[in-house]
């Protein structure tokens, strides 16, 4: 019985009882019970072979078998082969150098490296590159690097890649491998060949004079290579015809890195890629390796334009290949070296497009990609054929991309302006809800821009939304250019003497936005631009007749009670204007200005905006662009000069002139004058706009021109002004008094300012947040950061209680 308790159950008992157990639960106490009995027991030395297969076993299964080291040090430690072999296999799993018993392998490991059987020395150099911590690799690199000296090719085989390993952990000392290194190019062993490359090629990544010393052996590289494949057929070597692929695609990589920006070994090597690059048997697998590696090695080095173009060719059979892994591999690697030689490309454009018909998701995501970066001024009539026609069949994963990227394309190639709007109004309609809103922007901006197509644009987008309300994006844009150019929908209309298109009666186009504005299908962005566009068309109609005006001011009034705050106040705001502003509803509602241009690549399109930014461009400050219209030109120049570091502004206020805000942005500009002849006069009462006064007085010959003080008819009795000192040679100390003129106490008054994101602004807390009436006032310090010393504009906000004056 002794005898029977002391045994541990063997390897195969342990198997068959885990894979009886019909549940996670009876398989974690089989192994509790077999880990509890392998803690508690001392086994004997012929006993722990079995031990440690057991542990291995429970580890390979993902339970703790830490507890199980000393075992494997044991067998380590044993002078038997079969003991040495379980114990280095259980010390490669088991351990690892954050272990505290790591350690007590050093001195087993240094011992059988010097030991008399290959071997055994076999074993300790695999757990040597297995598990060498820093310091281990420092206490043995002198044995392994007399290893890769030794006379057997198996031992300098195993000696090399340890020698990798040690030199990933300590690059310091890899000069020591260098002779070694360069020897074992000499060796007629495929094997030690193999490893010695692979140690070349570590050590050339991680220095750079390591990299120009092996630059040398390039003709070394070249001869062995050329071996390779003129040599005949060797049964050790050959894989479906073709000589050592590994030794091939490891040279390869080697001389890739070797050429890199550099033309002298570039052209050494050169000869021997195009001998490889014909004589590779195509008809394998193997050969389409050697080939993808050939694609890369003449892409990465200084190589010939012929060279390029051969490689390019050979992604173009594989793009012909019927296997989906080459293909997809010929379409990444192609995006890749598009840029490196983009006629060469080009020549493969049909083929590509095919791609797009693909039954392969990820194919049709590569040639998608690969497609938009093959368009050109040339081809980009043929291309958006065809990525319109991919857009509308594809799924909805690619729409959102393909519509954008689309988008950019026909923005910085269009042949003509009738064009790209076509092209966006066909995108838009061909990738549904799926478009983005920078697409819906774009769209915007094109169509402000061009003032011969805004009506044929109108009646474009007045169509595509009535036969699919479904698309919001559409609806959103058509509502938007509905509100600001829908007089054109009221008159026939001839684009470019080829298309006419008849006059749409005032009721269809209110049924348009009545739908927009009520239906449950609509976003709120649609919403907001709708209540916007039904307000604007009131002073579009080509007859003010009372009936329409009457439906008109009922829309406009029909969310004052919503539940969302925009367009309850989009709705408030308006049905105010119509019941006691009408005398200046023509003035407010006017069309908006020409947005500001972008970029006229179309790569700086803002991610993130769209319709919401659409939206706020009619948010319900509809007098904002009138008011900002009426600017004083003063005192722009002022605010240049404050924030404007030259010293050549502190002399005098130039002439200079405000902006009017974007439409696409909530730009605060609304600094004007108080001039009774201006449009801004009547619109104090409703916005409350600001008044300018005399600039006062500046004391100190270091401060700078000082903002005039603002009156505010929006917050009665209150009055701010601002004033400047360099103190700095990139920074400004702003002062921002406000003054309560009136007879009422103001509470939690609030100061906000705004900067472009050139500059930095710092608040310092107020001095208070009450003004008393009659003279009570509050100053508050903000410090400018202006590093590159450009012209800017502050914009100031003030609030007392829930009243705002911008």
């Amino acid at each position: 019985k002794g005898i029977i308790a002391n045994t541990p159950k063997r390897l195969r008992d342990l198997i068959r009882e885990i894979r009886a157990a019909k549940t996670a639960a009876e398989e974690r106490a089989v192994h509790h019970l077999n880990s509890n009995h392998t803690k508690k027991r001392h086994h004997p030395p012929s006993r722990c072979r079995n031990v440690a297969k057991l542990l291995l076993y429970i580890h390979m299964l993902g339970y703790p078998a830490h507890f199980g080291q000393m075992e494997c040090l044991k067998l380590v430690a044993s002078p038997k082969f079969s003991d040495k072999r379980i114990g280095y296999l259980g010390a490669m799993l088991l351990l690892d150098e954050r272990a505290e018993v790591h350690l007590l392998v050093t001195n087993s490991v240094k011992n059988d490296m010097n030991h008399s059987t290959q071997y055994i020395v076999s074993l300790a150099l695999s757990t040597l590159g297995s598990i060498c911590s820093p310091e281990m690799s420092r206490d043995l690199a002198g044995e392994v690097q007399a290893l890769i000296k030794s006379n057997n090719a198996y031992l300098r085989k195993k000696a090399a890649l340890c020698a990798l390993r040690i030199i990933q952990k300590i690059p310091d000392i890899m000069e020591m491998y260098i002779p070694c290194a360069r020897s074992l190019l000499n060796e007629k062993n495929h094997g030690v060949l193999l490893t010695a490359v692979c140690l070349i090629s570590q050590m050339c990544q991680l220095s750079p004079e390591t990299l120009n010393h092996f630059r040398r052996l390039v003709p070394n590289l070249v001869r062995i290579l050329k071996n390779l494949i003129m040599s005949g057929f060797s049964q050790d070597h050959d894989v479906n015809g073709v000589s050592d692929p590994f030794l091939q695609v490891k040279i390869l990589q080697l001389l890739r890195i070797l050429g890199h920006q550099d033309s002298a070994a570039s052209e050494q090597m050169n000869d021997i890629l195009a001998q490889v690059a014909t004589n590779t048997e195509t008809s394998k697998n193997v050969g389409h390796s050697i080939l993808y590696e050939i694609v890369l090695t003449i892409m990465g080095i200084e190589s010939e334009s012929g060279l390029r173009v051969l490689a390019v060719n050979i992604l173009g059979r594989f793009l012909l290949n019927t296997d989906k892994n080459i293909r997809y591999v010929a379409l990444s690697t192609l995006q890749r070296v598009v840029q490196a030689d983009y006629n060469a490309v080009q020549r493969h454009r049909t083929t590509i497009v095919d791609c797009l018909r693909d039954t392969d998701a990820s194919i049709k995501r590569r040639a998608m990609e690969l497609c938009f970066s093959l368009i050109n001024g040339q081809n980009i009539r043929g291309m958006a054929k065809e990525m319109l026609s991919f857009l509308a069949d594809c799924g909805s994963e690619f729409k959102a991309d393909c519509c954008s990227n689309l988008a950019i394309a026909a923005e910085r190639y269009a042949p003509n302006k009738r064009w790209h709007v076509d092209t966006l109004l066909k995108l838009l309609a061909a990738a549904g809800n799926h478009a983005r809103d920078d697409v819906v922007v774009a769209a915007v901006q094109l169509i402000s821009e061009q003032s011969a197509y805004q009506a044929y644009a109108v009646h474009q987008l007045f169509y595509y939304a009535s036969q699919d309300f479904s698309q919001q994006p559409m609806v959103l844009l058509a509502c938007w250019c509905i509100g600001e150019y829908g007089g054109g929908l009221f008159s026939d209309c001839c684009a470019d003497g080829l298309e006419t298109y008849s006059a749409k009666s005032p009721e269809e186009v209110l049924g348009l936005l009545e739908q927009a504005l009520l239906s449950s299908q609509s976003r709120q962005s649609t919403k907001h631009v709708a209540v916007t566009a039904v307000m604007k068309l009131s002073t579009r109609l080509p007859h003010q007749e009372q009936q329409l005006l009457d439906s008109i001011r009922h829309l406009a009034a029909y969310h004052c009670t919503s539940s969302q705050l925009e367009l309850q106040q989009r709705s408030v705001e308006f049905s105010a204007i119509f019941r006691h502003h009408e005398n200046i509803r023509a003035a407010l509602l006017e069309p908006m200005p020409v947005m500001e241009g972008r970029a006229e690549s179309g790569r700086d399109l803002p991610a993130g905006s769209g319709a919401a930014a659409v939206a706020s461009g009619d948010s319900a400050e509809v007098g904002d662009e009138v008011a900002a219209a009426a600017a004083a030109a003063a005192v722009a120049a002022t605010f240049e000069s404050l924030i404007n570091f030259d010293d050549s502004s502190t002399g005098g206020v130039p002439n200079a002139t405000i902006g009017l805000p974007n439409a696409a942005t909530n730009s605060s500009s609304m600094l004007a004058t108080n001039n009774s002849n201006s449009v801004a006069g009547p619109l104090i009462d409703v916005f409350g706009d600001l008044g300018v006064s005399e600039p006062a007085p500046v004391s100190e010959a270091s401060a700078l021109p000082a903002l005039p003080p603002i009156a505010s008819a929006g917050i009665a009795g209150l009055q701010l002004s601002l004033a400047g000192s360099r103190q700095q040679s990139n920074n400004v100390d702003l002062i921002i008094r406000a003054v309560n003129l009136g007879d009422t106490n103001m509470t939690n008054f609030l100061l906000q300012a705004a900067v472009p994101k050139s500059l930095q602004l710092s608040m310092m807390p107020a001095s208070g947040d009450c003004l008393p009436p009659a003279g009570g006032s509050v100053t508050q310090k903000a410090v400018v950061t202006n590093p590159n010393g450009v012209s800017a504009l502050c914009g100031l906000k003030a609030w007392s209680g829930l009243k705002g004056l911008g």
